[in-house]
Order: structure tokens, then sequence, then C-alpha cells
């Protein structure tokens, strides 16, 4: 090209700096559910997790039961028997937030649900931590006059909670027994 300032010799060792540095970084990368370094799949892996009752304050348990139905499924919802070699334990609070009161009635008019839950990932004799932290999510719902709409909602909102806690604890664990060997 007449003009442009740069030969062609330059545009061809910029393209061959480029692609070497994209295979070099290909390298760092690996797909979630892609082989593993044990080489089991991590569904399999992630079917071998016992999970444990969910530890919540009296009143609360209805959120650990929902968690924990959700878990169970997502971890392993062939139905299948599979050799459960880790097991997952969990422990948690909720709180309500009223964000939204009524000037005219002085009756909150939304909740905020917002849980902490924290997980443990041993193995079966408990004597190996494999991971730890705490799933942290919200769900709001609307409140009503109506006593019954209003506990409907909440229940609700409880199961959306319990299903978005086990989508971020199911990522951490796929994480973490994807690199074990």
């Amino acid at each position: 090209m007449v003009g442009s300032g740069v030969s062609l010799a330059g545009r061809i060792a910029r393209l061959t700096c480029v692609a070497g540095l994209g295979l070099s970084l290909s390298a760092c990368f690996r797909p979630l559910y892609g082989p593993t370094a044990s080489g089991e799949s991590v569904p399999a892996l992630l079917a071998s997790v016992q999970v444990d009752d969910v530890a919540m304050a009296q009143g609360q348990e209805r959120l650990g039961h929902y968690l924990r139905s959700e878990l169970v499924f997502d971890l392993d919802g062939s139905g299948q028997p599979a050799t459960k070699c880790y097991r997952l334990k969990l422990s948690g609070s909720e709180i309500v937030q009223t964000p939204i009161v009524s000037s005219t009635t002085g009756r909150a008019e939304a909740g905020t649900l917002v849980a902490n839950i924290k997980y443990s990932l041993e193995d079966m004799a408990g004597t190996k931590v494999y991971s730890e932290g705490v799933a942290t999510s919200t769900a709001t719902y609307d409140r009503s006059v109506q006593r019954f709409a209003s506990q409907r909602a909440a229940r609700d909102a409880e199961i959306r909670l319990a299903s978005v806690l086990s989508d971020q604890i199911k990522s951490r664990l796929a994480a973490v027994l994807s690199t074990k060997p």
C-alpha cells in the first residue's frame, strides 16, 4: 500500500504477535464443565456431594428446607444413586427488612428478605475442608392488607431466594471440584 506508512512485513509481524498472544492465553482458560484435573466429569463430582440439613434459627427453617431441596436437585437431579464422597454443611440466617412504609397507614408495603448462608465442603469423615464461604442474596416481595396474600408472597420470595443461593453455592463447588486432583 502506498502512503500507509506501514510495510507489509510490519503488518505480518504484528499479526503474528497477536496470534501468538492469543494462543498462549488460551491455555489459561478452562471451561467449568470441561475435563477436570482428576479425569471425572464435574456433574459426577457434584453428584457425589451429600447435602446435610441446613442449620437455621428457630422460625427460619422453611428457607433452610427450600435451600436443601434446591441444592439436592441442582447437584444431582438425575435421580440415580451416587456414591457420596463429600459432605456439604450449611448454616444461615434470614432477616426481613421493610424499606417502604405507607405514610397514611403506617404499614410496610414491601419486604426484602436478606439471607446469609455459610457453607463448608468437607470429606465424609470431616477431616479435610475443600471449600468454605458465605453466599448472600436478597429477594423482595409486595405486602398486602390481605394477610394470606402477604404470607404467600413472602413464601414465594423464600423459594426464589433459595434458588439463587443454591445457584451460587453450586457454581462455587463446581469451581473447586473441577480443580481438585
